[in-house]
């Protein structure tokens, strides 16, 4: 019958081995076969990590429980579940587990758990926590003095939009509904509305950058551009949409038709994942569907100042055509696309690599997604 030894002995005995005797002077000492000696340090034997000390039989548990999260997240992500969540569904989840007193979890690891970029999460905390009860009620000013201003046809000025609020009940200054009217770009109808409004269209098409191609923040300033790649027997376009700040990509889209749809399309995408940015500049050429008034009229419904490049001046826009430049050099010219949607898989391969691993010279050799988030964590910080 086997020989049954306390639990006592083996922990001492292991402890001796792992201070430097060896198995076999342990055997002859303690008259014990080697080989037990041996079971007892697959047992025993202490497995040193950085949150604590594991034997060998609680390290396989740990790595047969690990194997199978690996398994459930591999089902998780090719079930695409979480491609079909919403956005701010996501943010709000995640701003729910973040703000715990408990929370164990860094913005990392949060964001990599459900596919959210750090800078989107950033963006979506610092939006909230910027949040006031005054600009609250100053949002609902400004859709009350919208409503007054369509219901009167475009007719009412600052003063009798005032004086209508007055009778509802809201008591606001003409200089406060004037400065809401200004950030909305209502114009109510003049005498020499035809001067105004041809006033407006040259001052509408102005470069406000001037090739000054710097931002203090994120969503401050974005420019974009077009450009096409011919496929197989026909034309392929892509049109991006960067950040200045941190020279970041927020939005792109490839298509087979260079319409205004392409650019309101990856507009609106951009624009609700950065979560509708307020006090924005976008940038752009002269072209078609950059001056079409479907386009130009989604800025103005959302408050975006637009600027544009000269005519025939590409360097207007330097930052866009840049970047094309780039990616044309390092990605799309060493690549023979069959399809579509082989373009469009190298677009989206070298926009991440762009955006997440690729150091810029203009950021001291950070990368985009890095330099944001420093920005945004500074601000939680503080």
């Amino acid at each position: 019958m086997p020989t049954t030894y306390p639990t006592e002995l083996k922990v001492k005995t292991i402890r001796r081995y792992e201070k430097g005797e060896s198995i076999k002077a342990l055997s002859q000492e303690l008259h014990i076969s080697q080989s037990t000696l041996y079971q007892w340090r697959k047992e025993y034997c202490s497995i040193e990590m950085l949150d604590r000390t594991y034997t060998p039989a609680e390290f396989d548990a740990m790595a047969r429980k690990l194997k199978k999260l690996e398994h459930h997240i591999e089902i998780i992500q090719r079930s695409n579940y979480l491609s079909s969540v919403p956005l701010q569904k996501k943010l709000a989840t995640l701003e729910e587990l973040y703000r715990q007193p408990d929370n164990p979890y860094s913005v990392h690891e949060l964001c990599e758990a459900l596919g959210v970029a750090r800078g989107t999460f950033y963006n979506h905390i610092f939006r909230r926590a910027d949040r006031s009860k005054r600009e609250e009620e100053q949002a609902k000013l400004m859709l009350q003095v919208q409503q007054i201003f369509d219901d009167s046809q475009q007719r009412f000025g600052a003063e009798k939009i005032r004086r209508v609020l007055a009778q509802n009940g809201v008591q606001v200054s003409t200089k406060r509904v004037s400065a809401i009217m200004q950030e909305l770009d209502l114009r109510s109808i003049r005498s020499d509305a035809k001067k105004q409004y041809k006033k407006r269209q040259q001052y509408a098409k102005r470069d406000l950058l001037e090739r000054e191609f710097t931002a203090g923040r994120p969503n401050q300033i974005w420019v974009s551009d077009i450009t096409y790649f011919r496929v197989n027997n026909y034309w392929v376009y892509l049109c991006i949409i960067l950040d200045l700040y941190a020279r970041r990509i927020v939005g792109y889209r490839v298509s087979r038709n260079a319409s205004t749809n392409l650019v309101t399309t990856t507009f609106r995408n951009a624009y609700r994942e950065r979560g509708k940015p307020k006090n924005l500049t976008f940038h752009s050429d002269r072209g078609k569907q950059y001056t079409s008034s479907t386009f130009t009229q989604l800025l103005q419904t959302n408050g975006i100042k637009q600027s544009f490049s000269a005519t025939g001046r590409p360097h207007d826009n330097a930052v866009a055509e840049t970047f094309f430049a780039t990616f044309k050099k390092e990605e799309a010219y060493r690549r023979e696309y069959t399809s579509e949607q082989s373009f469009y898989k190298s677009v989206e391969q070298y926009i991440r690599f762009y955006n997440e691993v690729r150091p810029h010279r203009t950021l001291k050799y950070q990368t985009p997604q890095a330099f944001e988030e420093k920005y945004y964590a500074g601000f939680i910080e503080n």
